[in-house]
């Protein structure tokens, strides 16, 4: 799938209600429990990666690289972001399709501790 049907995904996801945009959102929406997945944008910040990968396996949400950049998302959605969540199943899954799932060592968090 390319970038350009990605972004017609997200934006049809979006129109349905089905979208969670920005990175405290997200956060909120893997820990209710509503995000289905959570894509990351290619050049959202490590450390804004790290946290959102903790709250995705705090709650076994699975995360994926996107391939977009966040001015891509931005051209696409008119909101420049560099994380989003799907909260519906179908979309979610139809989304993941041919993206590289962001593997997530637990590790991370708990290892200086």
């Amino acid at each position: 799938m390319s970038a350009n049907n990605k972004l017609g995904l997200i934006s049809i996801c979006r129109k349905a209600g089905k979208l969670v945009m920005g990175m405290d959102m997200v956060k909120d929406a893997c820990n209710t429990g509503t995000a289905k997945a959570v894509f990351a944008a290619s050049d959202f910040s490590p450390k804004s990666l790290k946290e959102v990968k903790f709250a995705c396996a705090r709650n076994g949400v699975k995360l994926y690289a996107l391939g977009l950049t966040m001015d891509e998302i931005g051209a696409g959605l008119g909101k420049r972001t560099g994380a989003l969540a799907m909260t519906d199943g179908g979309f979610a899954k139809s989304c993941a399709k041919g993206l590289e799932e962001i593997e997530i060592d637990e590790n991370e968090f708990y290892g200086n501790i």
